[in-house]
């Protein structure tokens, strides 16, 4: 079986509850994930919006999420992780609002769509500081061994 990634709040395709952007509660989703091949050290995930800042015009990919060194045993993340209740281990990086943790969706116009991109590694990472999605992305070079994506969608109501 492939590395899949899931989430108990929305599916593949379908949009992400309020609950979970700046709309609302602004907390993490809950995600789990299966079948890691043999082999894996540790994980990264990586949540980003390619549809920035218009759907009809997107000019950049914003990124929301960056956790490397996620343990291998860890398996899910509960909803609202956060520094306190991630795996012990688990490395948070810089979003584009320029901190760490989850920044949920906050789309400006139209539905955008959200990659969480969740990356098995034959290594952990290590302490790379408060790294980018670039300077994770940099790190995984030659440790990738599986992905798995889950996409969700928002259009905030007027």
């Amino acid at each position: 079986m492939p590395l899949t990634l899931t989430s108990p709040a929305f599916r593949h395709m379908e949009a992400i509850p309020a609950r979970f952007t700046c709309d609302d509660a602004d907390v993490a989703p809950p995600l789990e994930w299966s079948d890691a091949p043999a082999g894996t050290r540790a994980f990264a995930l990586i949540v980003d919006d390619p549809d920035a800042p218009d759907p009809a015009r997107p000019k950049r990919t914003y990124v929301h999420w960056v956790l490397h060194d996620i343990p291998p045993a860890a398996g899910s993340l509960p909803e609202g992780a956060a520094a306190g209740s991630l795996p012990a281990g688990t490395r948070e990086g810089r979003n584009d609002w320029g901190r760490t943790g989850y920044g949920g969706p906050c789309p400006p116009v139209g539905r955008h769509r959200y990659f969480f991109k969740l990356h098995a590694l034959d290594a952990p990472l290590g302490d790379l500081g408060t790294p980018t999605k670039a300077d994770v992305e940099r790190a995984m070079e030659g440790h990738f061994l599986a992905r798995a994506e889950l996409v969700g969608t928002y259009e905030r109501r007027p």
